[in-house]
């Protein structure tokens, strides 16, 4: 593992980026100790406190994990997919927040990935899947609830059809989609939206999933995927005409 002492970026970061290069090849499996921190920084020749903010840098990314006492230090950490997920959500929302990205680029992506998703889910999904969002839809029809709820509840019923594909890799590339996508867009529509049309379209993805008919589950969201856009570009038409 090398750095290069000449480079304008931050050495700690470049230490991070050798460590996770490492991991990333091979060269550190999982459950190995690092180096201490001493022996790191003597191996990058730095202060270990550069070395430390390095470690930092990777604990914050789920690579690598540490233990106190007589035998411990930093270790190659066991990433999982759904320690992953809150920072593919993360990331999305900045994404989507910083770039601008318009609503109904932002709302093709989620619904196209999506559709790829639910012929699996309606082949694969359990009992549970189905539960889960057969309750989400019942809590959706309830007139007490608020717009908070009901978004949390959206979210929840999508991630049940996107984990009834049982297939970690879609689900972990839909976190962002669904969990960063959803809750933008009905910051954008929540005032306009019928819940009763969204409801309906819930029941009719619900009802394609039960009977396994994944190309019927796929036209419901497409049909959810063009309430959605249209109700958008209303809205912010709606809002250029009171700006003139």
């Amino acid at each position: 593992m090398k750095i290069d002492p000449a480079s304008p970026a931050d050495l700690s970061a470049q230490i991070a980026k050798a460590i996770r290069d490492a991991i990333i090849a091979g060269e550190l499996i999982v459950d190995e100790r690092l180096p201490s921190e001493a022996e790191l920084a003597e191996q990058f020749a730095v202060s270990r406190s550069t070395v430390r903010e390095a470690l930092k840098r990777l604990a914050a990314q789920s690579l690598i994990r540490t233990q106190r006492g007589a035998f411990g230090g930093a270790f190659v950490n066991r990433l999982s997919y759904a320690d992953a997920y809150g920072q593919q959500i993360t990331t999305s929302t900045l994404l989507l927040s910083m770039n601008a990205v318009r609503f109904d680029t932002a709302c093709e992506a989620r619904f196209a990935l999506e559709r790829a998703c639910a012929p699996l889910s309606a082949e694969r999904r359990s009992a549970d899947h189905l539960a889960t969002m057969r309750a989400e839809i019942f809590r959706q029809k309830q007139p007490g609830l608020t717009d908070e709820a009901f978004c949390a509840s959206d979210v929840t019923f999508h991630r049940a059809l996107v984990d009834g594909a049982g297939n970690p890799v879609l689900s972990y590339q839909l976190a962002g989609a669904v969990e960063a996508m959803q809750p933008l867009m009905n910051m954008i529509t929540f005032t306009a939206r019928s819940r009763e049309a969204i409801v309906a379209l819930h029941g009719a993805i619900a009802d394609a999933v039960e009977v396994r008919d994944g190309p019927a589950a796929c036209d419901g969201l497409s049909a959810l995927e063009s309430y959605t856009v249209g109700l958008a570009r209303s809205i912010m038409e709606d809002r250029a005409r009171r700006g003139k």
